[in-house]
């Protein structure tokens, strides 16, 4: 078990390289420092949210250009732009962009793996995975009725 001493002196020293990582970081200080912890030094209440955290993250623009492209590309039908679907769709996608490119921004230097077993394995260049015999990948494709270059080809009912 750790002390709230400790803890908030590990705290402090963290580096921090965006301004919702050292919010997040005064949060956390603040929870340990008021005693709202349990004895070993979990807070008690949530002291941050995703989405909390993505709101000092800019709003991406999602063109409806590219909101089209992006249903040409999975053959699938885009709504009508002003429906309130089309309006929902806009929203997600934005806010899973917004996800992703907060994903990009941490500095992962210095990080290593989570286990030693993977380490081990990786160094080796060993493939750890215990996958049946099956077809996988590339293999697949012998099954489909139309490929291109190694890709599946699907038809769609409209023009391009």
């Amino acid at each position: 078990m750790f002390s709230t001493r400790y803890c908030l002196t590990l705290a402090k020293t963290l580096p921090c390289n965006h301004s919702a990582q050292s919010a997040y970081n005064r949060r956390c200080i603040a929870a340990l420092a008021s005693g709202e912890t349990d004895s070993c030094g979990i807070p008690l209440n949530p002291t941050w949210s995703v989405y909390e955290l993505l709101s000092s993250y800019p709003k991406p623009v999602l063109s409806p250009a590219t909101l089209k492209h992006i249903h040409e590309l999975s053959a699938l039908i885009p709504p009508e732009e002003g429906r309130p679907e089309y309006d929902r769709l806009q929203q997600e996608l934005g806010d899973l962009i917004k996800l992703v490119e907060a994903v990009k921004l941490v500095n992962t230097d210095g990080v290593q793996p989570p286990s030693r077993h993977y380490e081990d394995n990786w160094d080796k260049g060993t493939d750890t995975r215990t996958e049946s015999d099956e077809n996988t990948g590339q293999s697949l494709l012998s099954h489909a009725s139309r490929t291109t270059n190694g890709f599946y080809v699907v038809d769609v009912d409209r023009k391009r």
